[in-house]
């Protein structure tokens, strides 16, 4: 993708935007009227007042602000959200709060982070059987 076509939905919607230029995920901020609380355990879901237009093949994940997460506990609720290409609606968070302490969202604050990938989506074939690898179907831990 040469660029991110985004579309601002409402006044005061931000484009998302990356920190540096080593950056990868790209700043969602809240587009909100006031502010929102989530209490402890609880789902709320913030706008980000924009939509984007990813073309085929390339999909958005939605991840943590590490800061927000790990010294917050505010997380996606989902762990990770997923925006395909045929997606043309606001992008939303919805943010889980994993505290023990209210948390506010404010306007513009930021809440999340958008990676862009290029996907790749082979068709599902159905086979016999698999090629044998030194794992197997050896499931969690088995390599430790």
């Amino acid at each position: 993708m040469e660029y991110l076509p985004v579309k601002l939905l409402r006044p005061g919607a931000r484009l998302p935007e990356r920190a540096t230029t080593g950056s990868v995920g790209y700043d969602i901020a809240a587009c909100l009227s006031g502010s929102v609380v989530i209490k402890p355990g609880e789902t709320q879901m913030i706008g980000s007042g924009f939509a984007i237009a990813l073309e085929p093949g390339y999909a958005a994940f939605i991840y943590a602000r590490s800061g927000l997460g790990i010294k917050r506990g505010i997380v996606p609720a989902n762990c990770v959200g997923v925006i395909d290409s045929d997606y043309r609606g606001e992008v939303i968070v919805g943010l889980r709060n994993m505290s023990d302490e209210p948390f506010t969202v404010g306007d513009g604050d930021r809440i999340a982070q958008m990676v862009v990938v290029k996907c790749e989506l082979p068709e599902p074939k159905p086979v016999g059987d698999l090629d044998e690898t030194r794992r197997g179907d050896g499931g969690f831990g088995s390599t430790s």
